[in-house]
């Protein structure tokens, strides 16, 4: 009997997302035994700062993928968007699995006494003034400034348990959270309003995952090709190449989301955010292109970001 070995972090939603490949791969192979090798990454021990205090890249999948490396686990599950766009050269990425909705959620603390309609922009109006609202993401931050420029922005970091508690304990009056990993752990009930692209871009890959394995593990490569899904393939790659030639990581604010076009299901609109970090200056740039060619759209969305200044931003938010 085969036995395979998938590392992952040890919080509820990562193990969520464990649990679920499993599920995935003994669907196709019911004679497979799968054991889980939980790790605790740097991004798990260091709470007390913001991610882009203690570094910015490979903080949640460094040490899962030394696991990896050591032989101590055959394939690794992680969320895309904390998956550097350098990847370690001895791995590589052999699935994406279907993504789960990329939007962001806004929860507002139940004491306000809000309405759950409207759209999130409507809602987040509707908070009081200077209103205490947590994140930790740059990106959210830079988007919800430039809607409501007196918000305080709280640096919210922990499990989705820890954030959901800080809210409901009126430490914050709205905490802004990622609505895939609140669906894959059964708390959208929490869920006031979820932002539109329009209002509020994703990070780019959010509500995907990365299914990772040696690039010398021909066995795993193959068992891992029977769960990536094209389309979100096609997506993310394009999402992950702006990223890259932007140079992007937790330190600025940069958003993407690629989709397939309406009525044009070969081609892909890829949409994407360079910002300031106090939200005075967002810039915004779409294009259409090949879904075949999603590096192509990327380095086109990218020159129109750049064309805009984008390079000034990067430069003066990497810089502090």
């Amino acid at each position: 009997m085969t036995t395979v070995r998938i590392a992952t972090r040890g919080s509820k939603l990562a193990l969520w997302q464990a649990e679920h490949i499993k599920a995935e791969l003994v669907r196709r192979e019911p004679e497979l035994e799968v054991e889980l090798v939980v790790v605790k990454t740097v991004g798990d021990r260091v709470l007390d700062r913001s991610l882009a205090a203690i570094g910015g890249k490979g903080l949640f999948t460094k040490e899962v993928e030394e696991a990896l490396l050591s032989g101590g686990a055959d394939l690794a599950v992680h969320s895309l968007k904390d998956v550097p766009t350098e990847e370690t050269a001895e791995l590589g990425i052999f699935a994406f699995p279907p993504r789960e909705q990329p939007w962001d959620a806004l929860l507002c603390n139940p004491a306000l006494g809000l309405p759950r309609s409207g759209s999130a922009r409507d809602l987040l109006a509707k908070l009081p003034p200077s209103a205490r609202l947590g994140t930790s993401s740059l990106r959210r931050a830079c988007q919800l400034l430039a809607l409501r420029p007196d918000l305080q922005i709280v640096p919210l970091r922990g499990n989705v348990d820890t954030r959901l508690r800080k809210l409901l304990d009126g430490e914050l009056d709205a905490a802004v959270l990622a609505a895939a990993g609140l669906s894959r752990l059964g708390l959208s009930q929490h869920i006031s309003a979820c932002f539109s692209q329009v209002e509020l871009l994703p990070a780019c890959g959010q509500g995907a995952l990365a299914v990772q394995c040696r690039k010398d593990d021909a066995e795993t490569q193959a068992r891992l090709g029977r769960l990536d899904h094209y389309l979100t393939r096609q997506a993310v790659l394009a999402e992950r190449a702006l990223n890259s030639r932007l140079g992007g990581s937790c330190q600025t604010p940069i958003a993407g989301y690629a989709q397939v076009s309406e009525g044009l299901p070969e081609q892909l609109i890829l949409t994407a955010m360079v910002g300031s970090m106090d939200g005075t200056t967002v810039l915004r740039a779409s294009a259409q292109g090949a879904m075949s060619a999603p590096t192509v759209l990327a380095e086109s969305v990218a020159a129109m970001l750049l064309a805009q200044g984008a390079q000034e931003l990067l430069r003066s938010d990497a810089a502090r």
